[in-house]
């Protein structure tokens, strides 16, 4: 409670803070996404499926080697790092993230807000994304359209998501 009210009809007075991710925030961020598959998926994805998911996730020198090169903006709240955004290749949103604390406060909304600038200053005409079934309404909500479903394999495990695409010209 802050105030009497519920810490998500305060949200307006959270002061999100939106900067270029460091090195040093990979490791939060690589815990703050796995705790985030575990906490909120739940409901699209069975036990199997989280275990896997989160194996990718917590694969470290995996992890560091795919970040590398991406643009990853992260979301910060009073020191905390509440959600992170990257972008590979200048049009590919490779991770959405908000920590499961922090969900449905506009965190998702104005990461990607200043991704697509990012994108737009690049010159590109599209962002593309492979996102979850969880993930699907908000991607929907700020202009996607699907292209397909996709059936993904990990260690055996099938996963579904969806291949999206939004022109941002």
């Amino acid at each position: 409670m802050v105030g009497g009210k519920s810490f998500k009809e305060n949200h307006k007075m959270l002061k999100i803070e939106i900067r270029v991710a460091e090195k040093k925030d990979l490791g939060t961020i690589q815990r703050m996404c796995a705790d985030t598959i575990a906490a909120v998926c739940s409901t699209d994805y069975n036990e199997d499926q989280i275990k896997v998911w989160i194996s990718g996730i917590e694969n470290t020198p995996r992890w560091n080697d795919n970040l590398s090169g991406q643009y990853i903006l992260a979301a910060e709240y009073d020191g905390e790092i509440t959600g992170f955004i990257s972008l590979k290749d200048g049009y590919y949103i490779d991770y959405l993230y908000i920590h499961a604390d922090y969900q449905h406060l506009g965190i998702a909304k104005r990461l990607y807000k200043t991704i697509e600038e990012k994108a737009l200053l690049e010159n590109q005409s599209r962002l593309m994304a492979d996102i979850s079934i969880t993930a699907k309404p908000f991607f929907e909500r700020i202009g996607f359209k699907i292209i397909r479903q996709q059936q993904v394999k990990l260690k055996g495990i099938e996963l579904t998501n969806y291949k999206m695409e939004k022109s941002i010209i």
